[in-house]
């Protein structure tokens, strides 16, 4: 726990578990689960708890997967949950299932930070920027964004979904923060969404015809966007664009597993 948290620091939970059997990261890099696949010489998921643990706006932190079995694979990742650093628990049957379990396991005034275990270049700059912006914010969820240009501008091999909007095209950045306990009760709704992250269109088919219309054309603003989802969901739902554009790189697949490899090896 850190000296320098504030009265009410975040709880992180960390997905960690394969969405599919047989994933091509895990099988390129030679592991059983693609969270501890190696990028710089350490598996995926410590970067990311290491990232959470040394940011100065996260408490507790919650491991969902990867499953029991294979944390006897990972030394160091088992050690830590022996230690109590943070904790672990098995995922469910599906993420929607998994991200409602962790949040019950946490209390409820508590706010909660999701990420995910292949986020990979995950710095603790990039989590505390993204949840003291949140909580200057007066809604019950954020999602956080990177503009399109800046992460292909640093990253030109990146191949990242372009979320295209009137006034600027955004990368999600697999951050969210549930402010509210009303928040939580959105899970099965919020995953549906983040699984067609590929179909943007789909997404913004939540809203209705018009703004699917409006989206296609390039009419539809981001924040007409935030209002009508927020009206549909009856939540406030608000959005964090962050300066970096790490923050929106993501390892699913074997490509981008080499890709990151690259960009921290030039970075040191």
């Amino acid at each position: 726990m850190h000296s320098a948290l504030p009265a009410t620091p975040f709880s992180a939970i960390v997905m960690a578990a394969d969405r599919h059997p047989d994933d091509p990261v895990a099988r390129a890099a030679g592991v059983t689960c693609k969270a501890l696949a190696p990028v710089g010489g350490t598996p995926m998921v410590l970067r990311v708890l290491h990232a959470l643990e040394q940011s100065l706006e996260v408490g507790s932190r919650l491991l969902c997967g990867p499953p029991a079995p294979l944390l006897e694979q990972a030394a160091e990742l088992k050690s830590g949950i022996d230690a109590g650093d943070y904790g672990w628990m098995a995922s469910r049957e599906s993420p929607s299932a998994s991200a409602t379990a962790a949040m019950e396991q946490i209390q409820a005034s508590q706010p909660v930070l999701l990420t995910t275990a292949d986020h990979a270049l995950l710095s603790s700059r990039i989590v505390d920027h993204f949840c003291k912006q949140a909580r200057t914010a007066d809604v019950d969820l954020l999602v956080a964004l990177a503009p399109h240009d800046l992460v292909t501008q640093a990253y030109p091999a990146v191949h990242r979904t372009r979320l295209r909007f009137s006034d600027r095209d955004y990368c999600s950045c697999n951050l969210f923060a549930f402010m509210t306990p009303r928040a939580r009760a959105i899970t099965g709704v919020w995953r549906k969404v983040e699984s067609q992250r590929k179909q943007p269109w789909r997404v913004i088919g939540i809203l209705g015809w018009w703004p699917v219309c409006k989206y296609l054309l390039g009419r539809l603003s981001l924040q007409e966007a935030l209002a009508r989802l927020s009206g549909r969901l009856e939540l406030k739902i608000g959005v964090v664009i962050l300066p970096f554009a790490a923050a929106a790189v993501d390892v699913d697949t074997e490509d981008d597993w080499r890709l990151v490899q690259q960009i921290l090896a030039e970075n040191h």
